[in-house]
């Protein structure tokens, strides 16, 4: 080629220069810039669209609502305003006065009196026996209907008798306390409860034979008549331990003095501890 057209040439043809130009490659390396712009066009597009797809939708959106959303100043004198009457708090009328009952008819009676002939005033005869066997008798004669009542007789509402409130038998607390007045007390006191349970304790031979040592504290109850229940072992050590000291707390139950609160029998929580030492 000549070194003076080598400038005018393009790349493609230098590189292909005495090769196969019908080869693919020769091919898309032509079309290659045509290609990359149309890419280049085609993504600037895109990015433009994206950027100012809000603004358009929010400019539609703004001649849509337009005149809907607009807000209106009104003023308002309330001069001129018309408001309703006040209500004046008028008191209900009283309720009308309740008639009085209809009198019985009576008959003018008193008993004479005895006195001396010089004092004796001549007064109004006394009616006959007949009328009044039939009449009311009162210090005054007047007329009145026979289903009336009597003067000076007031009607009293009845009450109705006051309920008769029957005492509820006492029954016995479920409560169980942790700390009374007065604790549980085994008969003839600690020492004797000591003495019983290491007297009724036998080691358990798996214990003994593995070398199992320790204290097993057991929790009771002692109730309102000194049995015991609801005995359970709080730690344990093992080897059969626990069992053998829920066994001898279990026989404790009908030997215990039950705690008092407030001078009452209650149940209460009691907890021992059994020792199991080997010898």
């Amino acid at each position: 080629m000549d070194p003076q057209k080598v400038l005018q040439v393009p790349l493609d043809d230098i590189v292909f220069e005495g090769r196969n130009q019908a080869y693919g490659a020769y091919f898309l390396r032509k079309i290659y810039n045509r290609h990359l712009f149309r890419a280049l066009l085609i993504a600037g597009l895109f990015s433009v669209v994206a950027i100012a797809a809000p603004l358009i939708i929010s400019y539609i959106n703004g001649i849509i609502n337009q005149g809907k959303d607009q807000e209106v100043s009104v003023e308002i004198n309330m001069e001129n305003l018309d408001l309703p009457p006040e209500k004046e708090d008028t008191p209900p009328p009283p309720p009308p006065p309740e008639e009085p009952p209809p009198m019985k008819a009576t008959i003018r009676y008193i008993v004479p009196e005895p006195k001396k002939d010089e004092e004796v005033v001549e007064e109004e005869p006394p009616p006959p026996v007949e009328q009044l066997a039939e009449s009311e008798i009162s210090n005054k004669t007047q007329e009145g209907n026979e289903e009336g009542v009597s003067e000076g007789v007031i009607d009293a509402p009845e009450e109705a008798p006051p309920p008769v409130v029957e005492e509820e038998e006492k029954k016995p607390s479920t409560q169980i306390f942790t700390i009374v007045e007065q604790k549980p007390e085994f008969e003839g006191g600690e020492a004797a409860l000591m003495k019983y349970v290491a007297e009724n304790v036998k080691y358990p031979s798996i214990a003994r034979e593995t070398g199992i040592e320790g204290t097993v504290v057991v929790k009771f109850v002692v109730d309102e008549v000194g049995n015991v229940s609801q005995a359970t072992a709080v730690r344990g050590i093992g080897g059969g331990c626990d069992q053998e000291a829920l066994r001898v707390v279990n026989t404790l139950s009908g030997k215990w003095k039950p705690g008092k609160q407030r001078g009452r029998p209650v149940k209460v929580w009691f907890t021992l501890p059994v020792k199991f030492k080997l010898q």
